[in-house]
Protein backbone atom coordinates (compact mmCIF):
# COMPACT_ATOMS: atom_id res chain seq x y z
CA UNK A 1 0.00 0.00 0.00
CA UNK A 2 2.43 2.76 0.87
CA UNK A 3 4.76 1.59 -1.77
CA UNK A 4 1.90 2.00 -4.16
CA UNK A 5 1.32 5.47 -2.81
CA UNK A 6 5.28 6.36 -3.16
CA UNK A 7 4.82 5.68 -6.89
CA UNK A 8 2.12 7.34 -7.15
CA UNK A 9 3.06 10.35 -6.19
CA UNK A 10 6.08 10.11 -8.17
CA UNK A 11 4.29 9.37 -11.11
CA UNK A 12 2.01 12.54 -10.42
CA UNK A 13 5.38 14.26 -9.89
CA UNK A 14 6.20 13.49 -13.16
CA UNK A 15 3.06 14.37 -14.43
CA UNK A 16 2.85 18.05 -13.73
CA UNK A 17 7.09 18.65 -14.20
CA UNK A 18 7.11 19.25 -10.50
CA UNK A 19 10.62 20.82 -10.99
CA UNK A 20 9.35 23.45 -13.35
CA UNK A 21 7.99 25.22 -10.35
CA UNK A 22 11.10 27.26 -10.84
CA UNK A 23 10.25 28.94 -13.53
CA UNK A 24 7.97 31.35 -11.14
CA UNK A 25 8.90 30.91 -7.61
CA UNK A 26 12.15 33.01 -7.81
CA UNK A 27 9.72 36.14 -9.53
CA UNK A 28 7.30 35.51 -6.62
CA UNK A 29 10.37 35.60 -3.87
CA UNK A 30 11.55 38.77 -6.00
CA UNK A 31 8.10 40.66 -5.60
CA UNK A 32 8.26 40.00 -2.00
CA UNK A 33 12.00 41.20 -1.60
CA UNK A 34 10.89 44.70 -3.74
CA UNK A 35 7.99 45.55 -1.15
CA UNK A 36 10.23 47.03 1.97
CA UNK A 37 13.43 46.74 -0.14
CA UNK A 38 14.15 43.82 2.55
CA UNK A 39 14.05 40.31 3.04
CA UNK A 40 10.77 39.17 4.45
CA UNK A 41 10.49 37.05 7.44
CA UNK A 42 10.83 33.36 7.26
CA UNK A 43 7.33 32.36 7.94
CA UNK A 44 6.13 34.77 4.97
CA UNK A 45 8.98 32.75 2.68
CA UNK A 46 7.19 29.73 4.03
CA UNK A 47 3.83 30.57 3.25
CA UNK A 48 4.51 31.91 -0.13
CA UNK A 49 6.60 28.96 -1.13
CA UNK A 50 3.31 27.01 0.27
CA UNK A 51 1.63 29.12 -2.09
CA UNK A 52 3.04 28.94 -5.30
CA UNK A 53 3.43 25.38 -5.02
CA UNK A 54 -0.28 24.77 -4.63
CA UNK A 55 -1.15 27.19 -7.26
CA UNK A 56 1.15 25.72 -9.73
CA UNK A 57 0.26 22.25 -8.82
CA UNK A 58 -2.86 23.20 -9.34
CA UNK A 59 -2.80 24.63 -12.79
CA UNK A 60 -0.51 21.92 -14.17
CA UNK A 61 -3.11 19.08 -12.82
CA UNK A 62 -6.10 21.04 -14.33
CA UNK A 63 -3.77 21.25 -17.62
CA UNK A 64 -3.18 17.84 -18.19
CA UNK A 65 -7.15 16.59 -17.11
CA UNK A 66 -8.16 19.44 -19.70
CA UNK A 67 -5.66 18.14 -22.47
CA UNK A 68 -5.95 14.25 -21.60
CA UNK A 69 -7.76 13.49 -24.87
CA UNK A 70 -5.64 16.00 -26.92
CA UNK A 71 -2.44 14.47 -25.39
CA UNK A 72 -3.18 11.03 -26.36
CA UNK A 73 -3.39 11.87 -29.61
CA UNK A 74 -0.12 13.73 -30.12
CA UNK A 75 2.52 11.84 -30.42
CA UNK A 76 4.74 14.48 -28.03
CA UNK A 77 2.50 13.72 -25.17
CA UNK A 78 0.57 10.84 -25.53
CA UNK A 79 2.97 8.82 -23.24
CA UNK A 80 1.73 11.24 -20.16
CA UNK A 81 0.48 9.64 -17.49
CA UNK A 82 -3.23 9.89 -17.91
CA UNK A 83 -3.32 9.03 -21.72
CA UNK A 84 -1.43 5.83 -20.01
CA UNK A 85 -3.37 4.91 -17.89
CA UNK A 86 -1.30 5.34 -15.38
CA UNK A 87 -3.38 7.93 -12.97
CA UNK A 88 -6.87 8.16 -13.26
CA UNK A 89 -9.25 11.99 -13.81
CA UNK A 90 -10.06 10.95 -10.76
CA UNK A 91 -6.96 10.43 -8.89
CA UNK A 92 -5.35 14.11 -10.59
CA UNK A 93 -9.23 16.05 -9.47
CA UNK A 94 -7.92 14.70 -5.85
CA UNK A 95 -4.77 16.78 -6.37
CA UNK A 96 -6.23 19.68 -7.91
CA UNK A 97 -8.80 20.31 -4.81
CA UNK A 98 -5.80 19.46 -2.36
CA UNK A 99 -3.48 21.84 -4.20
CA UNK A 100 -6.06 24.38 -4.45
CA UNK A 101 -6.87 23.84 -0.43
CA UNK A 102 -3.26 24.21 -0.25
CA UNK A 103 -3.34 27.61 -2.07
CA UNK A 104 -6.38 29.40 0.21
CA UNK A 105 -5.04 28.45 3.07
CA UNK A 106 -1.47 29.92 2.45
CA UNK A 107 -3.28 32.99 1.23
CA UNK A 108 -5.20 33.08 4.20
CA UNK A 109 -1.74 33.00 6.59
CA UNK A 110 -0.66 35.80 4.29
CA UNK A 111 -2.90 38.97 4.32
CA UNK A 112 -6.61 39.34 3.94
CA UNK A 113 -6.10 40.60 0.46
CA UNK A 114 -4.49 37.96 -0.83
CA UNK A 115 -7.67 35.73 0.76
CA UNK A 116 -9.93 37.54 -1.30
CA UNK A 117 -8.04 37.60 -4.74
CA UNK A 118 -8.19 33.35 -4.23
CA UNK A 119 -11.28 33.10 -6.68
CA UNK A 120 -8.99 35.29 -9.14
CA UNK A 121 -6.47 33.14 -8.84
CA UNK A 122 -8.44 29.96 -9.39
CA UNK A 123 -9.93 31.61 -12.45
CA UNK A 124 -6.50 32.57 -14.21
CA UNK A 125 -5.35 29.32 -13.07
CA UNK A 126 -7.87 27.46 -14.45
CA UNK A 127 -9.13 29.32 -17.46
CA UNK A 128 -5.41 28.63 -19.21
CA UNK A 129 -5.76 25.14 -20.46
CA UNK A 130 -8.60 26.16 -22.77
CA UNK A 131 -7.63 28.64 -24.12
CA UNK A 132 -5.54 27.04 -27.04
CA UNK A 133 -8.83 25.73 -28.10
CA UNK A 134 -10.21 29.36 -29.81
CA UNK A 135 -6.86 31.44 -29.81
CA UNK A 136 -3.57 31.73 -30.62
CA UNK A 137 -2.83 34.24 -28.19
CA UNK A 138 -2.89 30.88 -25.69
CA UNK A 139 1.30 31.49 -24.82
CA UNK A 140 0.51 35.55 -23.44
CA UNK A 141 -2.45 33.84 -21.37
CA UNK A 142 0.18 31.18 -20.20
CA UNK A 143 2.18 33.79 -19.30
CA UNK A 144 -0.26 36.19 -17.53
CA UNK A 145 -0.56 33.04 -14.87
CA UNK A 146 2.59 32.88 -14.21
CA UNK A 147 3.36 36.58 -13.98
CA UNK A 148 0.33 36.94 -11.37
CA UNK A 149 3.68 35.31 -9.14
CA UNK A 150 4.97 38.49 -8.41
CA UNK A 151 1.81 40.43 -8.00
CA UNK A 152 0.93 37.92 -5.52
CA UNK A 153 4.03 37.88 -3.67
CA UNK A 154 3.49 41.49 -3.18
CA UNK A 155 0.15 41.59 -1.79
CA UNK A 156 0.83 38.56 0.23
CA UNK A 157 3.23 41.05 1.96
CA UNK A 158 2.03 44.54 1.42
CA UNK A 159 -1.82 43.85 1.69
CA UNK A 160 -2.24 46.50 -1.36
CA UNK A 161 -1.64 46.87 -4.86
CA UNK A 162 1.14 48.68 -6.60
CA UNK A 163 2.45 49.52 -10.20
CA UNK A 164 5.81 47.76 -9.80
CA UNK A 165 4.75 44.15 -9.25
CA UNK A 166 2.19 44.73 -12.15
CA UNK A 167 5.39 45.88 -13.90
CA UNK A 168 7.31 43.28 -13.26
CA UNK A 169 4.79 40.59 -13.55
CA UNK A 170 4.48 41.74 -17.22
CA UNK A 171 7.98 41.08 -17.40
CA UNK A 172 7.57 37.54 -16.73
CA UNK A 173 3.99 37.41 -19.14
CA UNK A 174 6.52 38.60 -21.95
CA UNK A 175 9.10 36.46 -21.06
CA UNK A 176 6.94 33.04 -20.71
CA UNK A 177 5.05 33.35 -23.62
CA UNK A 178 8.16 33.95 -25.38
CA UNK A 179 9.88 30.67 -24.41
CA UNK A 180 6.41 29.12 -24.60
CA UNK A 181 6.01 29.53 -28.25
CA UNK A 182 9.59 28.51 -28.69
CA UNK A 183 8.11 24.95 -27.03
CA UNK A 184 5.15 25.29 -29.20
CA UNK A 185 7.08 24.87 -32.39
CA UNK A 186 7.64 21.08 -31.57
CA UNK A 187 4.17 20.88 -32.19
CA UNK A 188 3.63 22.52 -35.53
CA UNK A 189 2.20 19.85 -37.49
CA UNK A 190 -0.02 18.24 -34.57
CA UNK A 191 -1.43 21.82 -33.75
CA UNK A 192 -2.22 22.43 -37.74
CA UNK A 193 -3.79 19.21 -38.33
CA UNK A 194 -6.07 18.57 -35.54
CA UNK A 195 -6.94 22.47 -35.45
CA UNK A 196 -5.28 23.64 -32.10
CA UNK A 197 -4.27 27.21 -31.68
CA UNK A 198 -0.99 28.43 -31.64
CA UNK A 199 1.28 31.11 -32.65
CA UNK A 200 3.60 28.73 -34.53
CA UNK A 201 0.35 27.63 -36.39
CA UNK A 202 -1.02 30.66 -37.28
CA UNK A 203 2.15 32.10 -38.47
CA UNK A 204 4.17 29.46 -38.81
CA UNK A 205 7.77 28.58 -37.01
CA UNK A 206 10.02 31.58 -38.92
CA UNK A 207 7.14 33.80 -37.83
CA UNK A 208 6.96 32.83 -34.55
CA UNK A 209 10.66 32.65 -33.72
CA UNK A 210 10.58 36.47 -34.68
CA UNK A 211 6.99 36.90 -32.36
CA UNK A 212 9.45 34.73 -29.47
CA UNK A 213 12.39 37.24 -30.36
CA UNK A 214 9.65 40.30 -29.74
CA UNK A 215 8.18 39.21 -26.68
CA UNK A 216 11.89 38.46 -25.35
CA UNK A 217 12.64 42.36 -26.24
CA UNK A 218 9.81 43.70 -24.53
CA UNK A 219 10.05 41.51 -21.59
CA UNK A 220 13.37 43.47 -19.75
CA UNK A 221 11.82 46.45 -20.57
CA UNK A 222 9.51 45.59 -18.27
CA UNK A 223 12.16 44.31 -16.02
CA UNK A 224 14.10 47.71 -16.44
CA UNK A 225 11.21 49.84 -15.51
CA UNK A 226 10.73 48.08 -12.31
CA UNK A 227 14.41 49.17 -11.23
CA UNK A 228 14.14 52.83 -12.16
CA UNK A 229 10.61 53.01 -10.02
CA UNK A 230 11.79 51.55 -7.35
CA UNK A 231 15.42 53.27 -7.35
CA UNK A 232 16.84 49.73 -7.71
CA UNK A 233 21.25 49.96 -8.28
CA UNK A 234 23.85 48.00 -9.46
CA UNK A 235 23.38 44.68 -9.14
CA UNK A 236 19.97 44.60 -10.03
CA UNK A 237 21.12 46.43 -13.35
CA UNK A 238 24.11 43.34 -13.56
CA UNK A 239 21.03 40.55 -13.24
CA UNK A 240 19.22 42.39 -15.75
CA UNK A 241 21.96 42.57 -18.32
CA UNK A 242 22.76 38.74 -17.91
CA UNK A 243 18.90 37.83 -17.97
CA UNK A 244 19.15 39.43 -21.65
CA UNK A 245 22.14 37.76 -22.80
CA UNK A 246 20.67 34.49 -21.53
CA UNK A 247 17.35 35.49 -24.02
CA UNK A 248 20.15 36.30 -26.58
CA UNK A 249 21.76 33.34 -26.13
CA UNK A 250 18.16 31.34 -26.09
CA UNK A 251 17.21 32.72 -29.35
CA UNK A 252 20.54 31.60 -31.24
CA UNK A 253 19.78 28.02 -30.34
CA UNK A 254 16.89 27.46 -32.51
CA UNK A 255 16.00 28.41 -36.13
CA UNK A 256 13.72 27.59 -38.58
CA UNK A 257 15.48 24.82 -40.07
CA UNK A 258 16.69 23.18 -35.98
CA UNK A 259 14.71 23.28 -33.20
CA UNK A 260 16.51 20.15 -32.00
CA UNK A 261 17.83 22.34 -28.65
CA UNK A 262 14.51 23.74 -28.24
CA UNK A 263 14.63 21.38 -25.30
CA UNK A 264 17.77 23.17 -23.43
CA UNK A 265 16.48 26.99 -24.71
CA UNK A 266 13.03 26.04 -22.67
CA UNK A 267 14.43 24.18 -19.38
CA UNK A 268 17.95 24.87 -18.74
CA UNK A 269 18.37 28.56 -19.50
CA UNK A 270 15.17 30.29 -18.51
CA UNK A 271 15.26 28.53 -15.07
CA UNK A 272 18.50 30.23 -14.85
CA UNK A 273 16.75 33.55 -15.70
CA UNK A 274 14.52 33.13 -13.48
CA UNK A 275 17.63 32.58 -10.61
CA UNK A 276 19.35 35.22 -11.32
CA UNK A 277 16.78 37.95 -11.38
CA UNK A 278 15.66 36.90 -7.87
CA UNK A 279 19.65 36.22 -6.56
CA UNK A 280 20.99 39.88 -8.63
CA UNK A 281 17.56 41.60 -6.80
CA UNK A 282 18.71 39.93 -3.61
CA UNK A 283 22.32 41.08 -3.59
CA UNK A 284 21.10 44.85 -4.55
CA UNK A 285 19.07 45.16 -1.92
CA UNK A 286 22.00 43.68 0.47
CA UNK A 287 24.21 46.11 -0.86
CA UNK A 288 22.76 48.74 -2.67
CA UNK A 289 24.69 50.88 -4.94
CA UNK A 290 21.58 53.01 -6.50
CA UNK A 291 22.97 54.37 -10.47
CA UNK A 292 19.02 55.11 -11.34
Amino acid sequence: MVLAIINKTKTFLEMIRFEHTIFALPFAYTGALLVDKKVPGGEDVLWITLAMVGARTAAMSLNRLIDRHIDAKNPRTANRALPRGLLSSREVWIYVILSFALLLYAARQLSPLAFQLFPVAVAALSFYSYTKRFTWTCHLFLGLTLGLAPLGAWIAIAGSFHIAPVLLGLGVLFWVAGFDVIYACDDFNFDREYGIHSIPARFGIAGALSISSAFHTVAPLFFLAVGILLDLGLFYLLGLVIAVSLLFYQHRLVSPDDLSRAGIAFFNLNGMLSIVMFCFTLLDILVPIRIF
